[in-house]
This record gives structure tokens, sequence and C-alpha cells, in this order.
């Protein structure tokens, strides 16, 4: 949520580099909203941008801004600004601080060496690593907000003071490779932008006033111009066709499995792909209200209000830490002055108590456990971004799927072969194979395929034409042949009721149908459709075993999506549906409490991918968008991974509670020891670090499974 923007008041759009988490978020909101003057804060992470509505604010918001520690660059509210790349740090100070933090454990383990040479190590592997941390954790204690950075800062310096040295530098290197695997997170995020914009080309080809064509850039193009197309190119904007006919690819905006047969009326989409003819269109959206633009939008917005779940460490510090060191000081200071107790003998205790209390257990136990579930998950071709995803698997309780390529295979095959008259069924075949040889349409492509398959011979075809939006015609033993769609029968003037009840049965089942005629009658009828991978079925079956409930999400019509989902026994079916009508139902879905999940392999997905609570990528045949914008990839396209990723996950969860409960339990189990005064400075670490080591290797159990 946000402050709403209020009237009159001036918008200025600050770009933030080291705005890259919720950390940075809440630190700069809890800054700025207690400003009356600022009325609109918006945050988006992806492309390190705030927008602030004020009152004549932009000086002292700038100077708030800085004393966090963070560098404000204004930009234009003109400028389109792509995502911004990721500032890279070097990797050998990161590198020089794991060999010292190991050598530190290690020296001090073996005692090889005097405590000082332990501490040194220490030290240095703080400072490679560590002074970023502190930084910001002082920033955050400084104004009163006890996030992540303050919770570090405070348990390594207290580790320092105690003299746990090697475990001051380990919990300090495990954090900052924690904090890398986060931004690279967010890198894979804003690559996944830039995707999106290459789809639409730069430039386009317009119509002048004189009749001429000039190529400008897409950005300048005016609305009502009129652009040409080739075949081969993308289309650079949306609009209607006013001259001429192609077949269009528009997967990557609608997620059909065929081409589209595009005439004068219809309408065409900025990044999809013109396959055959050329066309003339008249725009009739600006670059920046294109479908493809607002799905970008839509990704964009998707990313940004599905906050990261914050790490349980973070969430535990605000009431744990503060509460152990409020009570480590009662314990010192309170017996003494109150109870006449020695006070070496109660600041000893308190020391101890710190030890005891510090959450160093819990810092090791959930990256060790999540690693593991991650390498786990690796060695199955599943592709887990990170921890997050591999923890609220567990929760999943509604799958979400788009059809082609993700159930289905993504190529149109030749399912069926109906001969309507009493003559040669062979012959009908080497007629049809031989007309849809010639052509590139993509049915004709499956039915050639199949005639090669089955090697049927060829008939020689002359005065061979393409009929735009219909189908072909050609000659062949001196007799003219048709091989075309439904409106082609129709304007032949040889269609029957029987052949329109055979007709709707076989489009009913998700099929496209073409059928060879001779001028005087249909011969016979060629059904193509998107086959099912036979793994689908299996896949669905498993999730509805483990409690997850299906819904197929498809761009194609709705008998098609209800034919598949019968045939793989998923739950719901709706067909028809944009990209924007896919982030409806998952919106939807989360408002009635689900955790979603979204599969999907195209372009098409990715609002819906980064919307569900865990996005899953097809990952071979997928997009390069649809990969980086989704949480998991599956690496081989074979949907039983799902159901594999959630068995996975509910283990982790289990293991994770386990650490929980065994730390906090030991620890509970020792404060009441060191209260009494059983216990002494070597026990505590004793406790310490068996906790730790008990705890990671019961994260490690995951690698067997």
């Amino acid at each position: 949520m946000h402050a709403e923007p209020r009237n009159g008041q001036a918008q200025v759009r600050l770009r933030i580099e080291q705005m890259d988490c919720p950390t940075e978020e809440r630190l700069i909101r809890d800054k700025l909203a207690g400003d009356p003057r600022i009325g609109l804060l918006e945050f988006n992470l992806l492309q390190r941008v705030l927008t602030v509505g004020h009152d004549q604010a932009l000086p002292d918001i700038l100077a708030a801004i800085q004393s966090l520690g963070f560098n404000a660059e204004v930009l234009e509210d003109s400028a389109d600004e792509p995502p911004a790349p990721a500032p890279h740090k070097p990797w050998w100070p990161l590198a020089i601080s794991g060999i010292a933090a190991v050598s530190a454990e290690v020296v001090h383990f073996t005692q090889a060496a005097p405590e000082w040479v332990v501490a040194a190590m220490a030290v240095v592997a703080i400072l490679f690593c560590g002074l970023s941390t502190y930084k910001k954790g002082w920033i955050a204690i400084r104004n009163r907000n006890l996030n992540i950075n303050a919770l570090m800062s405070i348990a390594v310096t207290g580790a320092m003071l105690i003299g746990q040295w090697p475990e001051a530098a380990m919990v300090m290197f495990l954090f900052s490779i924690a904090e890398l695997i986060e931004a690279r997170s967010l890198d894979r995020a804003r690559n996944a932008i830039r995707g999106l914009m290459d789809l639409a080309p730069p430039r386009a080809t317009v119509r002048q006033a004189d009749g001429s064509w000039l190529e400008v850039e897409v950005k300048a193009v005016s609305l009502g111009a009129v652009v040409r197309v080739r075949p081969g190119e993308r289309i650079g904007l949306d609009g209607e066709v006013v001259a001429g006919s192609s077949t269009i690819n528009q997967a990557p905006i609608t997620g059909e499995s065929l081409p589209v047969e595009k005439g004068v009326g219809d309408q065409v989409f900025a990044g999809t792909i013109n396959e055959a003819g050329s066309l003339e269109y008249r725009v009739s959206a600006a670059a920046r209200d294109t479908t493809l633009a607002r799905i970008i939008k839509a990704v964009e917005e998707a990313q940004g209000s599905r906050a990261p779940t914050q790490r349980f460490v973070d969430r535990f510090s605000q009431i744990y830490t503060p509460a152990v060191f409020a009570f480590a000081l009662a314990v010192a200071v309170i017996p003494p002055l109150f109870l006449g107790g020695t006070w070496l003998d109660w600041v000893y205790r308190a020391l101890v108590l710190l030890v005891v209390a510090c959450p160093c257990a819990l810092v090791i136990s959930t990256p060790v456990t999540i690693v593991s579930g991650l390498a786990a998950a690796a060695r199955k071709g599943i592709l887990i971004k990170g921890g997050v995803y591999l923890e609220s698997g567990r929760d999943l309780d509604l799958l979400a799927l788009d059809k082609t390529g993700t159930i289905t295979h993504g190529k149109p095959v030749q399912t069926d072969f109906l001969p309507l008259q009493e003559q040669d069924a062979q012959r009908y075949r080497e007629l049809a194979a031989s007309l849809a040889s010639r052509s590139d349409h993509p049915v004709s492509k499956a039915i050639a395929r199949h005639a090669d398959e089955q090697n049927v011979a060829r008939v020689e075809v002359t005065a061979f034409e393409a009929l735009a939006g219909r189908g072909v015609k050609g000659e062949m033993n001196g007799q003219l042949f048709y091989l075309g769609n439904h409106r082609l029968v129709e304007e032949l003037g040889i269609c029957s009721p029987a052949l329109e009840q055979t007709l709707e049965a076989l489009e009913k089942q998700g099929k496209t149908v073409v059928a060879l005629c001779s001028e005087r009658a249909p011969l016979a009828l060629f059904a193509v459709a998107d086959t099912v991978k036979e793994t689908s079925r299996e896949a669905i079956r498993e999730l509805h075993e483990l409690g997850v409930k299906t819904c197929m999400l498809s761009g194609d019509n709705a008998h098609t999506a209800r034919a598949i989902a019968a045939q793989v026994g998923i739950d719901e079916a709706r067909g028809d549906l944009l990209p924007v009508d896919k982030l409806r139902v998952i919106t939807e879905a989360q408002e009635q409490h689900h955790t979603v999940g979204m599969v999907g392999d195209g372009i098409n997905d990715a609002p819906a991918l980064a919307k569900a609570q865990i996005g899953f990528a097809m990952g071979a045949a997928g997009t390069d968008t649809a990969i980086e914008t989704a949480d998991v990839a599956l690496m081989d396209d074979d949907l039983r991974k799902i159901p594999a990723f959630v068995r996975l996950s509910r283990s982790t969860g289990s293991i994770l509670r386990q650490n929980i409960v065994l730390a906090l339990g030991i620890k509970a189990v020792f404060l009441v020891m060191t209260l009494s005064g059983e216990a002494t400075m070597w026990m505590a670490v004793f406790a310490d670090m068996g906790v730790s080591l008990l705890v990671v290797f019961n994260g490690l159990r995951l690698l067997r499974k």
C-alpha cells in the first residue's frame, strides 16, 4: 500500500541504485511517510524507481534519502526508462572472507595457533564482507528500525565481544551470500522486463502524405498512421488491417497454438509475427499503450505487488533480539542492585545468557536446509530460484496451467482422416498431401508431415493458388481440387447438414478441420490438433493425491480447452483468455485465500506467472521471459516434476520446523540452567555450537531424499 496523490501535487521519479529489496523500501517509507507535504510514495523495486507526489519538498526528499546512505537521481517525467542494470560487486572480497572465516573455524577447533590469530582471521572475514552490513545496520538502528541488517550487526558484534570470533565471521559470511542470492534473483526479474521490451521492433515502415513509405521509430508513429509489414517481420504496434491478408503468429500475446488468418478489418498486436503475406494496418494504440506494453506493465506491477516473504530471522528479530538484550541487561543489573547479588557473578551469567540466546543456530540452519533442498531439486531437474519458493510450495492448493506447450506439445499434428465418398481413401490422402506440401500454413504442414511419415505418394500439381483465409487449390490429373477450411466449403456451395454435424463434433474435441473437395462435393476431412503430453495425465493425478486443485487457462477457444482438460483430468478449464484475463483469474483465486501456482511457457503467461505465489516455467520449451519471470523452471518439460516439487517443499518445511524447535528448545533448557547458576561459558559455547551442528546435519538430510 502507498499514500494517495493529492490534487495539485508535483510528481517526481527518482532512481535509487541501492534500493534492491523491501528492507530498503521500508527504511525509505518510514523516513518519508511522516512528512505532511508528501502524498504519494510508489515503489518499483524492479526498476529501482521511487515515484513521489509532493508540495515543493524535493530538496528535503533528496536530503532525507541521502541521510539513509542512498543516492537518488531525478528522472525526467517523460523518460521511458528501461530497468536499471544491477551494479555488480567484485567477487574476490567475498572469496577472501569465506577463506578467512573457514580458516578461523579450523584454527580455533584445532588450537593450532594463539587466539589472537583466530581473532585476526575473523576480523579479516568481517571487514571484507560485513562493512556494508554494519553501515546499513547502524543507519537502521539510528532510525529505530531493527531490520535484518541491524540484527546481523548486533549478533556479530555480540559474538566478538564475548570472544566467539569464528562464529562472528561465519555468520557474517553466510549473511553476505544470502544477500548476494537475493540480489541476483531481482536481476533476473529485471532481465525479464528487457526481454519483453525486445519483442516489439524499434522501427516501422509508415506511409507518408505523398504515398511514399518511410522507416521511422515506433515511438514516433502517431495514431491513425498506416504501417506496412512484410512476411517474417514483427508487428510494431497494435492496429487494424486495412489492406492485404496473412497468417499471424500471435502466440507471444494470446498463446494460441496455431497462427491466425488475418484480413481487412482484423486486429493485429505489437510483438506478433507476420508469417505469410504483406499487410497494411492502421495504428490504434501508441507505443506505450499497446497490448505488449500493457503486458510489460502487468509484469512489473505483479512483481511489485508480490512482496517477498520476510525471512524468518528478520521477523523473529523484531521481538526476540530486543527481548534477549533487555533480559540480559536485567540479569546483569537487577540482582546486584536489588537482591544483594555479586556483580561479577551476574554479569558473567548475563554474558552466558547472550551466548546461549544468540540466534546463530537459527541463522545457519535456514540457509543450510534451503540450500540442501535446492540441491536436491536440481538433481531432479527442477530449478528453484530462491528459498522462499521452496518454502511456500508446501502451501500450494491451486495450480493454474497454460495449455499449449505445457499440457500439450505445442506442435500441431494430424489426428483424424475421414473419407466422405465411397472411393479410394488412399487417393484422397495423396491429393491432400500434394496440395498441403505446396502450402506454408501450419495446418497444411501438419498434413504434409503426416503424409511423409506414412510414405504417401505425391501427385503433380498445376495451376496452384493460395486462397487467403480459406485454403489452397490446384489441378491434379486434369481435375481441380480444393483443400481448405469450413468457409471455403460454404463458398463452393457444397456444404450439408451432415457435414456441418461432423465438423462441429471434431471442433468440439479441440481440433482444426480442413476438407479436401472437388468442384462438386467434399471428399475427405483432415483434423489437426495439438496433442497431450504423455506425462500430463500422471502429473495431474499426483497433484490431486497431494490435495492440489487444477485449472487450465488457455488462449485457445473454450471447446479446445474443455476437451484437453477432460483428457488429462483437470478440474476446471477456461478458454479465450488474454494475458490480462489470466492475471485476473490468478488475482481472484488469491482473494479467495488460495495459495496459487501458475505453469506456463510463453510471453503471454508472464503477468500470471509473476502474480502467482509460485510461477512455474516449462524450461526447455519456455521463452526467456517466462523462464526469467517464473520462480521454478522444469528443465525437461515434465509436469510430474511439480508434484515432486510439492513433496520436496513439504519435507523442507518439516525439517525447518524441526530445526526451529530444536534450536529454541535447547536454548530454553540452557536459559534455565544459566539463571540457576549451573551453566558456564564453555557450556554455553558448546550448546550454541552443538545446536548449530545438529540443525546443519538435520538440514543436510534433504540431500538424501
